[in-house]
């Protein structure tokens, strides 16, 4: 019997944050081995050479085409040639995954540190910007169209996070994207955000995460269940691929159905930080 065609079948993906610390699945890390296992060629941009380096051997592992781009997403001139980079080595370029993001400075508006918060805006907002500036010429240029998808968060939804930067940071997220598939519908290029809910990726436990905790934040869901970056992963492929082809400007949570009751659970503290 002949085999179907793979999902993303001749379609060249950037997938930003590609890297995570050892052999962790965080939710570029997965999203970038989801794509490539899925048939895409998938550039894994990161600033960290050794947590890119194992995403790559992870796709070569399993037969995927990859190259690594170590670059600074923030700024202009690195972005232009990840964009440059892919093209160069494949021809065309269909997918962005703007998956870069920090949990940035903590504190109110009245704390927080204003040198700080300047910058992890820069790295949480206007890099999914300075990539699609970028990437949407060359997507025009192909003439297919394209999909990009953009890294929101739970705690973009909602108050009640103990930080004023990173919620604001991922709110704007969800109406730029919401902003982008406006602008970009008449071209074919698709954009849509995954809100990831409590996820347990190596972004939460680096610092370190009491048994206690982790099933507090486990709790916050209506399943209850705790979920993982290929979780978030299987969302971004969903939404770059065709069987998406009708979606546009939606932001979908990852979340286990916290955002469907939020009422229903406390919010604040570390048990309130998204993954």
């Amino acid at each position: 019997m002949t085999q179907p065609p793979a999902r993303l079948a001749d379609k060249v993906a950037i997938v930003t944050g590609a890297g995570s610390r050892a052999d962790g699945i965080g939710n570029g890390r997965a999203s970038a081995i989801l794509l490539a296992r899925n048939g895409a060629k998938v550039a894994l941009v990161d600033q960290n050479p050794d947590w890119v380096a194992r995403t790559q051997a992870m796709i070569d592992a399993e037969g995927g085409t990859s190259l690594t781009v170590l670059a600074d997403v923030t700024d202009p001139d690195d972005c232009a040639r990840i964009v440059r980079e892919t093209v160069r080595a494949w021809g065309r370029l269909d997918i962005l995954v703007n998956n870069v993001g920090i949990s940035g400075p903590p504190g109110t508006a009245v704390e927080v540190d204003l040198a700080a918060w300047d910058q992890a805006l820069r790295v949480n907002v206007t890099s999914m910007m300075l990539m699609a500036k970028y990437a949407i010429p060359e997507m025009l240029r192909a003439g297919h169209g394209g999909a990009i998808v953009n890294l929101a968060s739970y705690a973009g939804l909602f108050g009640g996070h103990p930080s004023l930067l990173y919620p604001t940071s991922k709110g704007a997220v969800v109406n730029m994207t919401r902003a982008m598939a406006a602008h970009h519908a008449a071209d074919g290029i698709r954009v849509n955000a995954v809100a990831p809910g409590m996820v347990y990726t190596p972004m939460v436990y680096a610092g370190g995460m009491s048994e206690s905790l982790r099933e507090a934040r486990k709790n916050r869901s209506l399943l209850k269940v705790e979920g993982s970056g290929w979780d978030v992963g299987n969302g971004v492929l969903y939404l770059v691929s065709d069987e998406a082809r009708w979606v546009t400007g939606i932001v979908l949570p990852v979340d286990a159905g916290a955002s469907a009751a939020p009422s229903a659970y406390p919010r604040g503290g570390k048990a309130g930080v998204p993954g």
